[in-house]
């Protein structure tokens, strides 16, 4: 593990990640910070703690909205997948408790 210390919203962090994960890390603290700053600019929310909510929000966003790339489930975003494998586990469930009704 290797010792990584940035910068947040002004504040310093040390943080620890592997080498292999190191870059990774440097450029998703680089996109916290930024969002974080710009979040602070609007001048509309004050509160450190509600910055990160804000920006752990937009980033949830990002991140569900999301699309795969090409192959069977291409062009389908994160959120509409993790949607169908919710669905599909509740058909399951369903189904399995109609079967052990039966037994």
């Amino acid at each position: 593990m290797e010792r990584v210390d940035v910068t947040i919203l002004g504040r310093d962090y040390s943080l620890a990640c592997s080498v292999d994960e190191k870059p990774t890390l440097v450029a998703a603290v680089r996109h916290v910070d930024q969002l974080m700053l710009r979040i602070q600019g609007t001048g509309k929310v004050s509160s450190n703690e509600r910055i990160a909510v804000m920006a752990a929000l937009q980033i949830a966003g990002e991140l569900l909205a999301m699309k795969a790339p090409d192959g069977p489930l291409g062009g389908l975003a994160v959120g509409d997948f993790k949607r169908r494998i919710e669905d599909m586990n509740a058909v399951l469930d369903d189904a399995l408790s109609g079967q052990e009704k039966l037994l």
